[in-house]
This record gives structure tokens, sequence and C-alpha cells, in this order.
């Protein structure tokens, strides 16, 4: 349990680390890659995406991304955000590790402004 923990802690102190590092594709490198045809994929709750969510997106939450990943193409550009952009980075290295190629993470929703 203890290893697990530590585990765990490794891994979200990276996530928190390349957010902070500048892992985040600038707005407008983003809107440009959506406008272009990229699917822009929002990661959180379907509560949260029902609040209010960039127009445009397809909710894809994080819990279900895994599940999903076969409705996406893996050579196509992806944008994913969410809230602060933990959530989308772990997407992000989710769809990487199963071999897509253009994945970008965007981090919060309020960076698309």
């Amino acid at each position: 349990m203890m290893r697990f923990l530590v585990v765990a802690l490794v891994v979200s102190l990276l996530s928190v680390t390349a957010c902070a590092s500048g892992q985040f594709i600038p707005a407008q490198e983003a809107r440009a890659l959506v406008k272009q045809g990229a699917t822009l994929i929002d990661v959180r709750t379907p509560e949260e995406f029902a609040g209010g969510h960039i127009e445009g997106a397809v909710n894809i939450p994080i819990d279900d991304l895994e599940a999903r990943k076969s409705e996406l193409k893996k050579d196509a550009d992806l944008v994913l955000y969410c809230r602060s952009g933990a959530r989308s980075e772990r997407g992000k290295q989710l769809l990487l590790a199963a071999g897509f190629t253009k994945v970008h993470n965007l981090g919060g929703m309020s960076n698309w402004k």
C-alpha cells in the first residue's frame, strides 16, 4: 500500500511539473489547430461539461478516455483541456502511450481565451 502511495505521489508531481514547465499548447496555436480540423476534447465530467465548455468540444471524461480512445484517429491532431490542466495532461500521456502522435494539452479551459 505504501509503495502504491509513493508511486501515485511521484506520478502526480511529474504531472504538475510537466504542466508548470510549459507543456501547455499556446491558445493561439490550439485555436489554429481546431480551425484546421483538430478535435477539441474536454476531459472533465459530464456535469462540468454541461455547466459550460468551449464551443465545438466533445466530452470524453478522463475516466472514460481509455475505453473510448478507439473513437479517435491516432494520427489526427487532438487538443485536450480540463479545469486546471492536470486531467488533460493525464489524458495526453494516456493517448501518447497508446500510439497517438499529435496530442496537445491546452491546460485549463480558461487558457482558451
